[in-house]
């Protein structure tokens, strides 16, 4: 039985890749003054070598994040429940 039939709720999930938050750019930050690198080429190297299937190769902005929220939560989004949503700049190279 699916508990959301007749309700006129849907339930899905959106799952970000890299996003490139406050805490992350922090992060960041702390690797910039040790090494030295500007945070450009850190960002780079880090999709290369830790999302090297990345469609985007940079981080998604929080913003990109919240536009797939605002839509899944709007009525164009109606038709769509149960299911996972990635925003992850093309990263997982599957759909399975």
């Amino acid at each position: 039985m699916q508990l959301t039939a007749g309700s006129n709720v849907t339930v899905n999930a959106v799952l970000p890749g890299p996003t490139r938050t406050e805490g992350v750019l922090a992060g960041f930050q702390k690797s910039v003054v040790q090494t030295g690198i500007p945070l450009e080429e850190l960002e780079s190297r880090y999709m290369a070598r830790r999302r090297p299937t990345s469609l985007l190769r940079r981080l998604e902005t929080p913003e990109e994040v919240a536009n797939l929220v605002v839509f899944v939560c709007s009525k164009e989004a109606s038709g769509i429940n149960g299911t996972a949503l990635r925003v992850d700049g093309g990263a997982v190279r599957s759909i399975l």
